[in-house]
């Protein structure tokens, strides 16, 4: 009698797996090639048909993000779809010509890994020694894009970007929540029981203190102007190590000992994208504004309730004196939706007429934490 069942598949050697595993590698690599040909005769023919129109379209890359996501299934994690794609998207990219960057230096702060996870290794990034040098930079025209942070949760908003916006036509075109990461750097040959010095930032240090506490109880804490300068005193110091981004090791050619460091528990830094063209609706969008008004009683009621009535939710609002008249107050909103959208357009409308100076910072794609959105290859 015969099994209804055929007989199992013998087990493939791991020399066949492995054969196997190269042949999808050089498919892959077919592929990427392939890709790279379309993409650049699509730049090609959007120079032909529209001379001088943008060469970077950010909706089009969070369409094909969110297409690839969305009908992957598995066993590939889709929460490596975006690392893998943007950096696919940012090469292509690069064939053409590859996206300027400007951002708040130096090299290794956390603005730096912001560019990098937003806009992959391929981007020009090119750090600068203010905010407002930033904003000048790609007002400018010289770079296509400026990274600044905007708050994070040890530290705080930042006052000098939120500032800049009052003088700048600059808009905001998307945001990054970069998860906050910390590494053990020291010496290759350097090992943890051979440490006597930490050196970091003040708040740095302060974000891994559970970590140093528990596993580092008698080494001194150094405090240094900044991560790059940490690692720059540990790699001088033969029993020193520092706390900073992963980043900022290969910058000094040091070894990342521990990484992960930072205590549980700690937010996202907040970044924002400058560009010079607004972004489309997505249907997921938050708009931020800066609202200038007379100070005087009751002001703020005028500016929120047009918001209030027809349901728009506000997320976050700031305040501080407006550069250009004593007697005035700037407030910087963050509100859900996109400009173009009918009730926020309606609401902006209705401060307006109370006499109110509204500008619009921009309206962008709305991320969580871990995830990043607009601006990158097309």
């Amino acid at each position: 009698m015969t099994s209804p069942h055929p007989p199992a598949a013998p087990p493939r050697s791991l020399s066949e797996l492995r054969a196997r595993i190269d042949a999808v590698d050089e498919r892959l690599l077919e592929l990427l090639n392939e890709r790279a040909g379309i993409a650049a005769e699509v730049g090609e023919q959007k120079r032909a048909a529209q001379p001088g129109a943008p060469f970077h379209v950010p909706s089009r890359e969070r369409e094909i993000l969110a297409r690839l996501e969305a009908m992957n299934s598995g066993p590939f994690p889709t929460s490596a779809i975006r690392p893998v794609f943007r950096e696919i998207m940012s090469a292509c990219l690069s064939l053409e010509r590859p996206l300027r960057v400007a951002f708040l230096g130096p090299e290794g702060t956390f603005s730096h890994q912001a560019v990098k996870y937003q806009f992959g290794l391929s981007a020009q990034a090119l750090p600068h020694r203010s905010i407002a040098a930033v904003f000048q930079a790609v007002e400018a025209g010289r770079y296509d894009y400026g990274v600044v942070p905007v708050e994070s949760e040890s530290r705080g908003v930042v006052d000098a970007t939120l500032d800049a916006f009052q003088e700048s036509p600059l808009r905001i075109v998307a945001e990054i929540l970069l998860p906050l990461q910390l590494a053990l750097l020291a010496h290759p040959e350097v090992e943890l029981l051979q440490l006597r010095r930490v050196y970091g930032p003040a708040e740095l240090l302060h974000d891994c203190e559970q970590w140093l506490t528990a596993h580092l109880p008698g080494v001194a804490r150094v405090t240094a102007p900044g991560a790059t300068e940490a690692a720059r005193l540990a790699r001088a110091d033969p029993e020193g190590a520092a706390v900073a981004p992963e980043v900022v090791a290969k910058l000094f050619d040091l070894r990342v000992t521990v990484e992960g460091i930072e205590d549980a528990g700690s937010g996202p830094s907040r970044f924002w994208v400058l560009g010079n063209r607004p972004s489309p609706p997505t249907g997921r969008d938050r708009t931020s504004l800066l609202v200038t008004v007379k100070d005087s009683p009751g002001v703020l009621l005028h500016i929120l309730e047009p918001l209030a009535r027809r349901g728009i939710n506000l997320t976050r609002i700031e305040s501080r004196p407006a550069r250009r008249r004593t007697s005035e107050y700037a407030f910087f909103l963050d509100l859900e939706g996109h400009e173009l959208d009918a009730p926020i357009a309606a609401a902006l409308a209705e401060i307006r007429a109370a006499r109110a100076g509204v500008q619009i910072l921009g309206s962008y794609p709305r991320v969580e934490a871990g995830v990043a959105a607009g601006p990158r290859a097309p």
